[in-house]
Order: structure tokens, then C-alpha cells, then sequence
């Protein structure tokens, strides 16, 4: 079991984000997320959004730490890669 966290560089609500992904399973990502104690609602159609504080947590819990560049390359080759406005975004 393998999930990936990008640095947190993404802006938004007056805080930074990162991305965390699985390249294996949506099942696998969501159990890693609820072990962090993030909220469902961060799940965002193929990844969750993690704040800048939760960062270090992630990492800890054993997430690898790769370039934004390589998470959108790790989604696309695991074919769990969703683009922006497909149906069921946060249901899946």
C-alpha cells in the first residue's frame, strides 16, 4: 500500500494545500484519509486535499513525498485519474 503527497503549494481559503492519491485504489486511499481524520467532504474525485498543517502527518503515516508533477502522472498510469467536472466527483 503506497499513497503519494505532493507539497502543500496550492492556495486556497487563506492556506496552502497538498494533494494525497493512491496509485492502486480509491478503497485504499479513503482508509489511509479516515486514519488521518480527514473528512470525507476533502475528497475531491480523485484526491484528497490536505491542508499545509496536516502535511507532516501524512509523511508520518507513512504517505510518499513526490512532485505535483508526479501525482497527476501516478493517477494517470493507475487509471484513477479524473478530470475536473465528471459526474460523482465526491461520491466515489
Amino acid at each position: 500500500m503506497t499513497l503519494y503527497v505532493d507539497p502543500p503549494a496550492w492556495p486556497g481559503h487563506g492556506r496552502l494545500w497538498s494533494h494525497l492519491v493512491s496509485d492502486a485504489s480509491y478503497d485504499e486511499l479513503h482508509a489511509f484519509a479516515a486514519r488521518l481524520g480527514l473528512p470525507r467532504r476533502a475528497f475531491d474525485g480523485d484526491h484528497y486535499d490536505l491542508p499545509e498543517r496536516r502535511y507532516a502527518d501524512a509523511v508520518a503515516a507513512g504517505a510518499v513525498e513526490v512532485s505535483s508533477r508526479e501525482v497527476v502522472r501516478l493517477l494517470r498510469e493507475s487509471g484513477l485519474r479524473r478530470p475536473k467536472g465528471r459526474a460523482q466527483r465526491r461520491n466515489s
